[in-house]
């Protein structure tokens, strides 16, 4: 027997979801909200519902574990490109398909060669993150790539200063950066979708 069912036949009380499941499903929603309000009714807001609760568990896994699992990270690229590429042939949509995938390509070439030159700062899941990242900024536009980048590196750099300042970690001291990367592409993503 498997799961809850086979928990109660051993005598034991099945596991309940707890806060952290709650935790979950409302930081789900609000993102979810904000991406609503900011695309409006436009086609590729199907794209970020869809893909808004990965980000939200790839950010929670990330933070728990200092892990990007590729079985999170690689269909959150493939589905980017391919959703997106469904919604560039519906009307009324406000972004190019094209410069989303030369934004995968770029951030994931550019998360890579940071990886290259500082394995220890920069993890390979994090490279594999920023190629779905990289193609839901660059639906937009160049100026949302570099926004939402910028935006991640600023929000990972106030967090390690802030341990810092804190003493709870040191200069050398690795923290999980999917979660910055995530939050700096939600807020490129906002501001693309609003100005849109």
């Amino acid at each position: 027997m498997r799961g809850d069912a086979g928990q109660v036949a051993a005598g034991r009380a099945p596991a309940s979801y707890g806060p952290r499941a709650l935790f979950l499903s409302l930081a789900t929603a609000f993102v979810c909200a904000g991406l609503a309000l900011a695309t409006g009714t436009r086609p590729e807001l199907a794209v970020w519902l869809v893909l808004a609760p990965l980000g939200v568990l790839l950010a929670v896994v990330d933070f728990g574990v200092q892990r990007l699992p590729d079985v999170l990270t690689l269909p959150l690229a493939g589905a980017a490109l391919a959703l997106l590429g469904v919604v560039a042939v519906v009307p009324e949509h406000a972004g190019e398909w094209l410069t989303a995938l030369f934004g995968a390509l770029a951030l994931g070439g550019g998360y890579f060669v940071l990886f290259l030159v500082n394995p220890n700062g920069m993890g390979f899941g994090d490279v594999k993150l920023a190629l779905g990242l990289g193609a839901l900024l660059g639906w937009y536009g160049w100026s949302v790539v570099f926004l939402g980048t910028f935006a991640g590196f600023l929000f990972g750099g106030l967090y390690g200063m802030g341990l810092v300042m804190v003493r709870r970690a040191g200069r050398k001291t690795s923290i999980p950066f999917g979660p910055f990367l995530i939050a700096g592409a939600y807020v490129g993503l906002l501001i693309g979708a609003y100005a849109a």
